[in-house]
């Protein structure tokens, strides 16, 4: 009977505990929520005529974003102040695309929400304006008017999606709370434009990694000098980070003799290849056949166990005063980096994109369509061919 007694009572304390915390986490929701709705009342009340005459600003303790939201209707606008405030938001809300781009550009957002048919300046302006003033804010379009066509647009000119009005207040914190997290996602994933040369194969996340001796190629092939007259070849850091993840590797044939320029190996992402060429001359020697059973490799062993193949080269030592290394190596990349900004910047719908502020993700290419990837293809992956005479 004691035993029995002792186990009710063992589980009535933990439901009772149980039942504190609910009510505990209910209250303390109830009182921020209290208090964002005050300070929703308190910010409509200030004055803020001398940034935007439009402009209503409303600050919340611990934001989970800050947002700039722009409609010519004042109830869309009050809408999504209640709404975000309540979800626990700052928020700025303005009536025209004019006074949202001035705001931009003296402030801090994580979100534009921008409505698609203002008179003025239309939506896609506002996405276009932002995305130059303030690339890493995310834009997304409120439409009433949710067509394929409005909707492939916005993204074309860099908004991250659409939402389509009028909504209900669960659909739009959901929503939003979507947005972050995907937002969250890209900034984890986001690359510094940094080099670094290291000394170890010790993982460095958010840099373009260069192993001190290795010799990296224009079409950004490493090479590694194993033993004397033997290399090593693989895919390097910056085009494995670019491309993102690898469905498959295609490898040469043992024993092929290669010219240097000739396609060397390939890789698979989804229905697309891109080839990478060889940087030297010679024989195939060994093939690393684990690889394609273990891509993840290529991710985490770059330099180590993400190589493709060994070769016998023909001139080893004319072949590697043409590529770079160390110090030299690491201000090429930042060269190539400034060059894929430039590349991305000049895609169509980013005109007003500056170059340099351009942010660069792990994955770029994940999600690009084929015309990038081509012409990521065409203009980082490819290599000198030999000059003519040279030993084949």
């Amino acid at each position: 009977m004691v035993p029995v007694l002792v186990v009710l009572m063992i589980v009535a304390f933990i439901a009772i505990d149980l039942l504190i915390r609910y009510f505990t986490k209910r209250m303390r929701e109830a009182k921020e929520r209290k208090e964002r709705l005050a300070a929703l009342d308190i910010g409509l009340r200030l004055d803020f005529t001398n940034e935007a005459k439009s402009l209503k600003r409303v600050e919340v303790p611990r934001p989970a974003a800050r947002i700039l939201a722009v409609d010519d209707e004042a109830i869309v606008l009050d809408s999504f102040r209640k709404i975000l405030v309540a979800a626990g938001y700052a928020i700025d809300t303005v009536e025209s695309g004019r006074e949202a781009l001035g705001l931009v550009q003296r402030n801090k957002y994580d979100f534009v929400f921008t409505d698609l048919k203002m008179p003025e300046m239309d939506g896609l302006d506002v996405v276009k304006g932002v995305k130059h003033f303030s690339p890493e804010s995310d834009v997304v379009v409120i439409t009433g008017y949710a067509t394929i066509e409005s909707a492939v647009n916005a993204m074309k000119y860099g908004a991250m999606d659409y939402v389509q009005k009028p909504f209900t207040e669960d659909e739009l914190v959901d929503f939003t709370r979507k947005c972050l997290i995907r937002r969250h996602d890209r900034m984890q994933k986001g690359l510094s434009p940094t080099v670094r040369v290291v000394t170890t194969e010790r993982l460095r996340a958010h840099e373009f990694r260069l192993p001190a001796g290795m010799f990296i190629s224009g079409g950004h092939v490493w090479v590694s000098v194993t033993v004397p007259g033997i290399v090593r070849l693989g895919m390097d850091d910056f085009a494995r980070k670019m491309i993102g993840h690898i469905d498959g590797i295609e490898l040469p044939a043992e024993g092929a003799r290669i010219r240097k320029g000739d396609p060397l190996f390939s890789i698979r992402q989804g229905g697309r290849t891109a080839t990478f060429h060889a940087p030297v001359s010679g024989v195939v020697q060994n093939l690393n056949t684990d690889l394609p059973h273990h891509l993840d490799w290529l991710e985490l062993h770059t330099y180590e166990n993400g190589w493709v193949c060994s070769m016998k080269p023909d001139q080893l030592a004319d072949d590697l005063a043409e590529m770079k290394i160390g110090d030299k190596a690491a201000a090429w990349y930042q060269m190539e980096i400034a060059r894929l900004q430039q590349l991305l910047a000049s895609l169509p719908g980013d005109s007003a994109a500056v170059p340099g502020s351009i942010p660069l993700v792990e994955g770029q290419l994940q999600e690009a369509d084929d015309n990038l990837w081509t012409g990521f293809a065409q203009t980082f992956l490819q290599s000198q061919p030999a000059a003519p005479g040279t030993t084949q």
